[in-house]
């Protein structure tokens, strides 16, 4: 069942555009990696599925009963909110606002999915920690757990693994990965890290100078596109 469909889509930034005519649709479950150079427009494609930027050409369209309000979305940190003072708890729950309507206040059922999805990502052992003290491995669990109460079938990552050690990389992999396989969750993540993107990915979207290349990893790998990024 399609989830996303992107139809002819120019995106701008400032009144140049960043890429244009890109077109590819995503079935639920799908695993989408966005790779391409810095200023390519991944960025500026995940603010366009979010609705925070129109795009300048085309159609972004949703279905699978998707809004745009339920889409989990874990954006890039800055040094300022990696330092926010508040508890794990209240920052994992703050997921479920878009959930409360016209509610001034967290019901049993926000505190029922928070519990839910700190439990799923065994970060229940830090609900009464204070989030700036926590390591980044231990912040990107609890922003993707913030992220999963705001969703139940799209997850959108910007670079979630920058400023992590190996380690954390690779276990924050497995986690979204399993999150895609078990949970049936379709993931679209911007990453500078080709080879994970190959080994967990089922489609590939490379940006480049306003041109666009989509297609499985297979497509990918058999493609030219990656001749200057993958040894054959």
């Amino acid at each position: 069942m399609t989830i996303i469909k992107c139809s002819d889509v120019t995106m701008s930034y400032e009144g140049v555009n960043v890429f244009e005519h890109l077109s590819f649709t995503l079935e639920r479950g799908d695993y989408l990696c966005i790779l391409g150079e810095n200023g390519s427009g991944k960025s500026t494609l995940m603010k366009g599925i979010l609705g925070l930027i129109k795009p300048s050409g085309g159609l972004i369209e949703y279905s699978d009963g998707l809004q745009q309000k339920e889409i989990g979305y874990l954006p890039q940190q800055s040094p300022v909110q990696r330092d926010f003072p508040a508890s794990v708890y209240e920052v994992v729950l703050s997921g479920t606002l878009n959930r409360r309507r016209f509610s001034a206040f967290y019901g049993k059922r926000e505190h029922k999915l928070a519990d839910k999805n700190m439990e799923r990502l065994s970060i229940t052992d830090l609900k009464n920690s204070c989030y700036r003290d926590l390591s980044g491995g231990q912040q990107q669990r609890v922003l993707l757990a913030r992220a999963l109460c705001a969703t139940k079938s799209l997850l959108l990552l910007d670079e979630p693994v920058t400023g992590l050690d190996p380690v954390a990389s690779a276990e924050f992999y497995d986690l979204i990965s399993d999150l895609n396989k078990n949970d049936k969750i379709t993931v679209i993540m911007v990453s500078h890290d080709v080879k994970q993107s190959i080994k967990k990915a089922t489609h590939i979207l490379y940006l480049e100078n306003k041109t666009c290349f989509f297609g499985s990893v297979d497509d990918y790998l058999n493609s030219s596109v990656s001749d200057q990024f993958v040894k054959k």
